[in-house]
């Protein structure tokens, strides 16, 4: 199964993901990726903070970009 990386992009920083999950696809990465962003936003939400630009890139074992998530992205406001 193929490894998949989530970096957190915040404006000028990349903070790294070390390890990585294994995952069937990238199909997979992104619903992950979808659904840890709605979690992070709810946590801020809960205490007041202003949402950010924060956004996962995601990067495959070849260390290759597949997507870039950002986390506002994952919000329904309708």
């Amino acid at each position: 199964m193929p490894r998949f990386y989530f970096h957190v992009r915040d404006g000028d920083e990349l903070i790294e993901d070390p390890e990585g999950i294994e995952m069937p696809g990238s199909d997979a990465a992104e619903a992950e990726a979808t659904t840890a962003a709605r979690e992070l936003l709810a946590e801020q939400l809960k205490f007041g903070s202003a949402l950010d630009s924060r956004a996962f890139e995601i990067l495959d074992e070849k260390g290759e970009k597949v997507l870039s998530l950002p986390f506002r992205s994952v919000l329904r406001l309708d």
